[in-house]
């Protein structure tokens, strides 16, 4: 703070705390609040759209909230432009959210997959004026519109096509460790992960 020349008595009325740790972990972080320059910080359970154990369930809650919050309105207009344009509405005002940042959400749990699956099965439906009892492959098929576990995998394979030809931005090379092997056989590298702690 005192680098960016902040004033930290007037930027502690707005400060929050976020511990990041698994849900087990949680429960042994200190409750108390932090203190900083002499004032109290309380802890928060999320911040924006990140929650403290890194899950993203908040960033899927509010994401398919918005989204659908757009849907009723857009279904109040629907007859009142052409297919065409409903379409493009559809595309740039929810799927937009959607794509938004979602290569950070590899990785995400079945269920909060399947919320964001939801509002692309009723973005579908709507354009198509079909039941929710219906099947929705068919539809999402001839809009071309991948799910949303592939839209994900998408953006991430763009953002390591971008970072190996040198387009993308220089703090993600680092990110994306490639083998050392004869030119012309980029091999990425997949770093050894613990998926116990102790």
């Amino acid at each position: 703070m005192k680098s960016n020349r902040l004033q930290s008595k007037k930027s502690l009325d707005k400060a929050e705390v976020l511990w990041c740790a698994t849900s087990r972990r949680q429960l042994r972080l200190p409750t108390t609040a932090l203190l900083i320059d002499g004032a109290a910080v309380d802890r928060a359970k999320s911040v924006r759209y990140i929650d403290s154990d890194l899950i993203m369930r908040m960033h899927v809650k509010r994401t398919v909230s918005r989204c659908f919050a757009t849907l009723r309105q857009l279904r109040q207009i629907r007859r009142s432009v052409s297919p065409a344009t409903f379409q493009s509405l559809v595309v740039t005002l929810v799927l937009s959210r959607l794509d938004y940042g979602n290569a950070v959400l590899i990785g995400l749990p079945a269920y909060l997959v399947r919320r964001l699956q939801s509002v692309l099965n009723a973005s579908a439906r709507l354009i198509y004026h079909t039941r929710s009892a219906d099947h929705i492959t068919d539809e999402l098929a001839s809009l071309h519109w991948l799910r949303v576990p592939e839209r994900i995998e998408y953006k991430v394979a763009v953002l390591t096509y971008k970072v190996l030809h040198g387009s993308a931005p220089r703090y993600l090379g680092p990110l994306v460790p490639v083998a050392d092997l004869p030119a012309g056989n980029n091999r990425l590298l997949v770093p050894p992960v613990r998926l116990t702690c102790r």
